[in-house]
């Protein structure tokens, strides 16, 4: 005996109202999987570090902060452009700038899946210099660009090219916007062992990863993936009522 038209209308909205709740399942479902993913830091790089002992780092520093001390820092990248980067070391909270370093990109021939800190070999008595810093996961890094006296010192004692340039006057601030429009405008060249200026393209080359940091953190990011599972299921159960909706009425 076939229904009412009432019934009939009533079935028809049922379905239509099924259909619907299923279609915006699928497009939220949709919309998540292409949404990039929720690492807030990733564009900053920031990194959370542990030197065991005192490293030494070029850039403009805070006073009597040219040799860092034993203890945990954070670095971001500030800004890159082009082929100029340019590096913040913050304090453990976050409430000072230590220094603002210039850094030119560098590869590795294979990237670590861990903060990967290079050291350069310096003078008897000295605490190591920082060469490069990778981001873990990536092959391009940031190699450091030192003093021009320092970069003359530093080459000489590990027999190998130094990043240098002119530094802005000691006088000025790390923390300060001017700051980073100096170090990007500043010539950067590079010293040989020798003491000759060589340009900087020569000497960009993957550092050797014998000095590495393993006691290095990265912010905790959160991820899409709950989001897309939970959508999925409310998905399924949606195409699974709209069936069990279409065995009634027929």
């Amino acid at each position: 005996m076939k229904g009412s038209p009432v019934d009939a209308a009533r079935e028809g909205a049922y379905m239509k109202g099924l259909r619907l709740m299923v279609a915006l399942f699928s497009l939220a479902l949709l919309g998540a999987a292409f949404a990039p993913s929720a690492k807030a830091d990733a564009w900053d790089k920031k990194t959370i570090v542990t030197f065991s002992a005192p490293v030494q780092t070029p850039g403009v520093h805070q006073p009597g902060y040219e040799v860092l001390p034993a203890g945990t820092y954070v670095f971001k990248i500030l800004r890159a452009a082009g082929n100029r980067h340019v590096v913040r070391i913050f304090n453990e909270d976050e409430t000072q700038v230590l220094a603002t370093v210039l850094a030119l990109p560098n590869t590795r021939l294979k990237p670590a899946d861990q903060t990967v800190i290079n050291f350069r070999e310096v003078p008897a008595g000295e605490a190591p210099a920082m060469r490069a810093w990778f981001y873990p996961g990536e092959q391009w890094g940031h190699e450091f660009v030192y003093p021009k006296k320092k970069a003359t010192e530093l080459a000489k004692a590990s027999a190998q090219p130094v990043l240098e340039m002119e530094i802005p006057a000691e006088a000025a601030k790390p923390e300060e916007a001017e700051i980073v429009s100096e170090l990007e405008r500043a010539p950067v060249t590079a010293v040989e062992p020798s003491g000759k200026e060589v340009a900087e393209a020569e000497v960009v080359t993957p550092p050797p990863a014998k000095v590495e940091v393993a006691q290095a953190e990265l912010p905790k990011t959160a991820s899409p993936l709950p989001l897309i599972g939970l959508l999925g299921l409310l998905a399924l159960g949606g195409a699974a009522g709209l069936r069990v909706a279409e065995r009634r009425v027929r």
